[in-house]
């Protein structure tokens, strides 16, 4: 199966910016389904300077360590 998530929540709201990347990382490629992602409208600012690195949502893995397995797998990530 292959899944595209769309992420449009930034660093004002970390949690929901960081549960599609958890649920892409941490379970879809745990399944093996192919996985893309696309961040659009205010998730852009994400990718600004150290804001990736910054990140941490509650009950949520901090997005660098979302984006860097993610990153480990390959997955496309358009912005």
């Amino acid at each position: 199966m292959k899944l595209l998530y769309i992420v449009t929540k930034g660093t004002d709201d970390a949690t929901l910016a960081s549960v599609p990347l958890h649920i892409a990382a941490n379970g879809s490629l745990e399944i093996g389904q192919e996985v893309s992602v696309v961040l659009a409208g205010d998730a852009t600012e994400l990718m600004i300077g150290d804001n990736a690195r910054s990140v941490e949502g509650v009950g949520v893995p901090p997005l660098r360590e979302l984006l860097s397995k993610l990153g480990d797998h390959r997955v496309p990530v358009y912005v």
